[in-house]
């Protein structure tokens, strides 16, 4: 499958089941937990738990705008591409990520011994009793599940953008007034 079909259906069955209610930080690093969830294509039946963090975090140097940088997703040795290739697709879709280096620390890859919907209610049991705002809750495809990530990662990119852009714009008024 090429990186195109694995796209469209990374779009087609990812499902943010909980997103992460807190913003991503204006000009610091955000630490983005999540949980990720995928039907087992090894033990049919079972679940696949990908737990990890994406630390968004700002260049330290500046970048063109729309170039992210993407590190730990595995790209080459899961989907048999490069990130040049990734960043293309997303540019060539009209998909706009901010120049930030996306690092992603897969923390634990466990298997649920139960189905996905039975997965889903217990993660977000748990998640809820512990009212827990910080981590994201998805679900998609094992064989994509980069792409998924990268899903949840935008949304929480495009939550922030209105916030994000106030924050800058009243930064950039305050550096102005000590001149």
């Amino acid at each position: 499958m090429n990186i195109m079909d694995r796209w469209e259906k990374a779009i087609k069955k990812t499902e943010i089941i909980r997103p992460r209610v807190q913003p991503l930080l204006t000009f610091a690093t955000t630490e983005m937990p999540y949980i990720f969830l995928a039907e087992s294509t090894l033990n049919i039946g079972d679940t696949i738990v990908r737990k990890g963090k994406i630390y968004a975090e700002k260049p330290s140097i500046i970048l063109p705008e729309n170039l992210p940088h993407f590190e730990g997703f595995e790209f080459e040795k899961d989907l048999g591409t490069t990130e040049d290739t990734i960043t293309n697709l997303f540019l060539v879709r009209g998909i706009h990520f901010p120049s930030y280096r996306y690092n992603n620390k897969v923390q634990s890859l466990d298997i649920f011994e139960g189905s996905l919907k039975s997965a889903e209610k217990k993660y977000k049991s748990r998640l809820q009793k512990k009212e827990d705002v910080h981590i994201g809750l998805v679900m998609g495809p094992e064989d994509c599940w980069q792409l998924s990530v990268l899903i949840f990662i935008l949304t929480m990119v495009a939550k922030s953008a209105d916030r994000d852009l106030r924050n800058m714009l009243e930064d950039f008024d305050k550096r102005k007034r000590r001149f």
